[in-house]
């Protein structure tokens, strides 16, 4: 009797592990394909340029917390796709439907993403602080939204966190998503201190996460 429990336990939780695996395949090819391209646009635009970039300006607790926040964020689609069981005990019971959703999502996010960062090119930084030779870019999605980086990342992230179905890692991605938001009007501020006018005039015509509908 004991050992039929025990074999349904593993039938169980083997039936558990299959159904995840769909999710860990998507979210870890979803992820490295995302990291590849952040790593590889960083890299180009540090080797492009000649001066180190501090992280000092946004402001310690800012620089602190949102390092931390984003360290956990992108490390926690790793444990998962690993093994779901060390991420299991904040797991959420989401609907099939809607962490299929997410996958749309990170889908549709990934080439925004891609988009954005060859239209933004050399000028990409981790912080606030303003390159040198850094250029205002108005076209590519900067047309129409002036962070989108901010905007494709906070979709293919919540694509991400749907389809892991965990209550802890959605916390940590609202918390990283807040110092963000928080640390904007800062970076906008240096690109007023850099461009100016031109960089004022951009604001009233475009928006800062969305697009600006006008008549």
């Amino acid at each position: 009797m004991i050992s039929e429990e025990i074999r349904g336990c593993r039938g169980l939780k083997d039936n558990d592990m299959t159904n995840e695996t769909p999710f860990r395949l998507l979210v870890f090819a979803m992820f490295a394909i995302a990291l590849t391209t952040s790593a590889y646009y960083r890299r180009k635009a540090a080797r492009a340029g000649d001066e180190r970039i501090s992280r000092r300006e946004e402001g310690t607790p800012i620089m602190i917390l949102l390092r931390l926040a984003g360290l956990v964020v992108w490390l926690s689609p790793v444990a998962y796709a690993i093994n779901p069981d060390w991420l299991r005990w904040s797991a959420l019971p989401l609907p099939v439907e809607l962490r299929w959703l997410g996958a749309a999502l990170s889908a549709i996010a990934l080439p925004l993403i891609i988009w954005m960062f060859r239209s933004l090119g050399n000028n990409v930084t981790d912080t606030v602080a303003i390159r040198q030779k850094h250029t205002l870019v108005t076209y590519g999605p900067y047309r129409w939204i002036r962070h989108p980086l901010y905007s494709f990342g906070a979709l293919f992230f919540v694509g991400i966190m749907l389809m892991m179905a965990n209550g802890f890692v959605i916390a940590i991605g609202v918390v990283a998503l807040s110092i963000l938001i928080l640390r904007t009007p800062i970076e906008e501020a240096k690109l007023i201190e850099k461009f100016g006018d031109e960089y004022r005039a951009y604001m009233q015509r475009t928006g800062r996460f969305l697009p600006r509908w006008s008549r």
